[in-house]
């Protein structure tokens, strides 16, 4: 093959532009490009494209290659001729990299001492410290800057090199950095990754459960420009940093959401994608090219992509690539290759990547191994490159940015840990390996420090009144201060006062509503709160219009930052579907992860923004804590505040829909959130207290509970009369979880107990009116509010009591209620048998639970209630049992009941109404 045709099968195209690659020809190609000028000029785009698209056609009957613009050559978007100057003193940066460095690996490699060993990660700082330092001395804006600061995803497994940071800049203290990893055992201990609940005045985003960060970084930078749009505040000076691995970058979840940023044209968010080609076992893309294979798919879903492959070094290499050779190369090695070279030497690399094609081992014919070696390095690790790309991305307008850095996993670590597959589980140095990394850094630690303790090698900081340190509170000084910093402190907002609920305490009358609705229409009046209405941030995957809430679309409007281009097909009618950009609904379409992401957006606001707003995240309950809980852990661990409401909750109440949709263990799922506050309303007088109660938690003054949760509460879709809230209504009792609904009336048999939460009540009041009716036995019926609220503070109290041995003993507030209470107790709900079994150690006598355990299905409600034995009539059968089982009726009782009802007859089931939105 001739320089010629191998030029034109390379087809050196960046982001659809010709590359640095030199032009042979550039009078020619001034020529061709003046002649486009002028189509465009005198006939039109149209035309223009027609003839560009008959070109490329001609061109593939030709067997001309040209690649398409999602993938372009494997080398730097940004050409040495369009760098921008470098500001900073790269003397200086490079003697404060090195410290960094040192600490950050000292982090990691102490806490390995004998006793300890509790582990950590060297290898992913090292492979992306150039590219946080280059952002923390020229770009990341800190909460002091006027616009408000940046906010910055942290990769995970690099925490070590950001503590590192911190120490330098007295933030943290030597102590500090030994506790890493004891947050219990240590005095000064600190957590492993990015954990915001447990340094609150530090972390601000928790990332290490890889995936999340990308959704919730996107919707983040949604959530900003939301504010901005609304008029709530001015973000526009503020920008979302996300810092991800290339393995990480293959979760669904990492991938899943492009599209949303691109579609909101989110150029206040940056994608870094640290590439150092390694999972945590071995390569990303061994036998492919993972650099590629990402611009391609962001390329196509939207976005601005830069890639940074190369450092300094290779720019006049490439300068002499006349014929494309060495892009060829360059293209067609795999990631496989690049990542063995790193762990090779110098002379290795000459043979087996320039020996490939003669006129690149030309190239280097003058190079020695070592400049080879040192000289030629990845482009993440050029803070020039890296500058150029991150002054690129903040300039660009109109989309999102992801940048796609090529690094070594473990650089400048040493050959035991650079590029290896192990790399990501070494966590400490062998005297030898910390003698060469101390020499490669120049750090001054003796050998006689590594050699007497090699596990209390020395952390080291330049003095105090060096250049260096000068320096870097100069240039973090200019930005707005610290970084990662976040604001830790209480937030309050106005009250709604008490008429605000009465749409929910009068009830509804004779119609028949679903406690969706109620939930709805008390949020709609909160909303016309004048003091905090527009506070309130709904969000709602899909299906507002099952959850009845299509009635805010012509007042509240939905959120779209192009507002509405199109004529709407409902615009006649009275709730016809409305977009605006300042839209107060965020309507996410089908897509629960992002919706979860914009709740922690929204809910964490308190802090990121000092703007304290009300998420309310309502969604399909099955779809909720099932789909999304990595996402509700991690808004936890951020400490969201807000409304997350499970609709349509429940086994048998969502009828017909069928197994995937069918919700028996929600609540199960949410009590494994140590950040939420749970519960199972029945009518919608009780939701009004339960929302009173959370605004007042979360963000009402003189409040002594823990104010960092959110509620999760379960609301369904079977219409039934809402009763008014009844007089002498026990208040306290419904927001710790019970309280007596309805006492026995009649009825002078042995006395039992009837528990039922949610849409169970009306079954629990029809069992307690037929055990009185037919068999003559007096039943009180609770509605229990909150099994797993109980459940939390009767474990406190007993934990209390267990390591409080000599104080008097607490006693649970459920024991409490009960004392006295004759059983025994019976207890049914459209979950799993656990939920109400969730309180048995603490209930005073014989307890029987009902649960609807196991698939869901497709039924009617009455059918699906009976199938389960969860109903009225299992609630007598159950309630007689437990009653022969303490000898209070005959045997044969249970039985006579189980052949009165037809108890096996899953057609005479009778709790359960038809209707309700499916």
């Amino acid at each position: 093959m001739t320089s010629q045709e191998n030029s034109g099968s390379a087809g050196p195209i960046i982001n659809g532009l010709p590359s640095h690659v030199p032009d042979p020809d550039p009078q020619e190609t001034s020529e061709w490009l003046e002649s486009f000028d002028g189509v465009v000029d005198e006939r039109g785009k149209a035309r223009a494209r027609h003839l560009m698209l008959n070109l490329l056609r001609r061109a593939r009957d030709r067997q001309v290659s040209v690649p398409s613009t999602n993938s372009t050559d494997y080398i730097n978007t940004i050409s040495v001729e369009d760098e921008p100057y470098y500001p900073g003193d790269d003397s200086l940066e490079r003697e404060i990299r090195a410290a960094i460095r040192w600490n950050a690996a000292m982090v990691v490699h102490r806490a390995q001492k004998p006793g300890v060993g509790v582990g950590g990660h060297l290898s992913s700082f090292a492979s992306v410290a150039t590219m946080y330092e280059v952002g923390f001395n020229h770009f990341f804006r800190g909460k002091q800057h006027p616009g408000g600061g940046d906010q910055i995803f942290f990769q995970g497994h690099a925490s070590p090199g950001i503590y590192s940071r911190a120490f330098m800049m007295d933030r943290l203290t030597e102590n500090d950095l030994d506790g890493f990893r004891q947050e219990k055992s240590h005095p000064h201990g600190m957590p492993s990754y990015p954990h915001p609940r447990a340094m609150p005045d530090f972390w601000e985003f928790p990332t290490v459960s890889m995936g999340i960060g990308p959704v919730n970084a996107i919707e983040q930078a949604s959530f900003n420009k939301y504010l901005h749009n609304r008029g709530l505040k001015d973000t526009s000076d503020q920008h979302v940093w996300a810092f991800l691995g290339d393995g990480e970058m293959d979760e669904v979840e990492s991938r899943g959401a492009l599209h949303i940023a691109a579609m909101e044209e989110l150029d206040n968010l940056t994608f870094v994608v640290n590439c150092n080609l390694q999972r945590l076992d071995g390569p990303v893309r061994g036998n492919g090219k993972i650099i590629q294979e990402l611009e391609s798919q962001f390329r196509g879903a939207g976005w601005n992509v830069i890639k940074v492959i190369w450092g300094r070094g290779w720019d006049p290499l490439l300068a002499q690539d006349y014929d494309g050779a060495l892009v060829n190369l360059m293209n067609n090695t795999p990631d496989g290759d690049y990542q063995t070279f790193r762990t090779e030497s110098g002379a290795f690399i000459r043979d087996n990547f320039f020996g490939r094609d003669p006129r690149t081992k030309a190239m280097v014919a003058d190079m020695s191994d070592e400049d080879i070696w040192w000289k030629l390095n990845r482009g993440g690790h050029d803070p020039h490159k890296v500058y150029a790309a991150y002054k690129a991305a903040m300039e660009h307008k109109g989309q999102p940015t992801v940048i796609l850095a090529h690094t070594v996993k473990g650089f400048k670590l040493g050959k035991s840990f650079a590029g290896r597959n192990a790399t990501h589980q070494m966590k400490k140095f062998t005297v030898d390996d910390l003698k060469t990394f101390r020499d490669t850094l120049r750090i001054p630690v003796t050998d006689k420090q590594i050699e007497d303790d090699l596990y209390n090698v020395p952390f080291y900081k330049p003095a105090e009144d060096s250049e260096a340190m000068q320096y870097l509170r100069q240039r973090r000084a200019e930005l707005g201060g610290p970084v990662p910093s976040r604001k830790h402190k209480k937030v309050f907002l106005p009250q709604p006062a008490q008429k605000e609920y009465k749409v929910v305490e009068k009830g509804s009358g004779k119609q028949e509503i679903a406690t969706t609705m109620a939930f709805v229409r008390l949020l709609k009046d909160l909303m016309r709160n004048k003091e905090i209405g527009q506070r309130f941030v709904p969000i709602i995957p899909d299906e507002a219009r099952t959850f009845g809430m299509d009635s805010m679309f012509p007042t509240a409007k939905i959120y779209n930052p192009h507002g509405q281009n199109y004529i709407s097909v409902d615009r006649d009618l009275l709730l016809a579907y409305k977009e605006s950009p300042q839209g107060q609904i965020k309507h996410m379409g089908i897509n629960e992860i992002s919706s979860t992401s914009a709740f922690t957006a929204a809910g964490t606001s308190y802090s990121t923004h000092e703007l304290p707003m009300i998420p309310v995240y309502i969604f399909y309950s099955m779809f909720g804590f099932q789909r999304t809980a990595d996402f509700f852990y991690a808004a936890g661990d951020q400490m969201a505040k807000g409304f997350v409401i499970g609709a349509t909750a429940g086994k048998t109440t969502l009828a017909g829909e069928g197994l995937q949709h069918m919700d028996g263990h929600s609540p199960l799922l949410a009590y494994t959130n140590p950040g939420t506050v749970i519960y199972d309303p029945a009518y919608g007088y009780e939701i009004g207290h339960i929302v009173r109660d959370g605004l007042q938690r979360m963000y009402g003054e003189n409040e002594t509970r823990n104010q960092d949760v959110f509620y999760y509460m379960t609301v369904y879709n079977e219409p039934i009369v809402q009763p008014a809230q009844p007089e002498n209504l026990d208040v306290e009792g419904l927001l710790k979880g019970m309280y007596l609904l309805k006492p026995a009336e009649g009825g002078n048999g042995p006395k039992v107990q009837l528990m039922a939460s949610g849409v169970a009540v009306p079954w629990a009041l029809h069992a307690q009116q037929l055990l009185r009716d037919d068999w003559n036995i007096p039943a009180d019926v609770w509605s229990v509010t909150s099994w797993t609220e109980m459940r939390k503070e009767a474990l406190e109290a007993e934990k209390h009591n267990f390591l409080h041995p000599e104080e008097d003993a607490r006693k649970p507030w459920i024991s409490q209620r009960l004392e006295g209470v004759e059983g025994p107790f019976v207890a049914s709900t459209d979950f799993d048998y656990l939920v109400p079994d969730l309180i048995r150690p603490w209930i005073p006598g014989r307890y029987g639970v009902l649960g609807g355990d196991g698939w869901g299905f497709s039924d009617t409600r009455a059918a699906g209630r009976r199938y389960l034995h969860i109903d009225a009539h299992s609630m007598v059968v159950k309630a007689l049992q437990e009653l022969a089982a303490e000898g209070k009726v005959e045997r044969h009782v249970v039985s006579d009941a189980i052949a009165k009802y037809d108890l096996l007859n899953v057609n005479a089931g009778q709790s359960g109404s038809a209707g309700g939105d499916a």
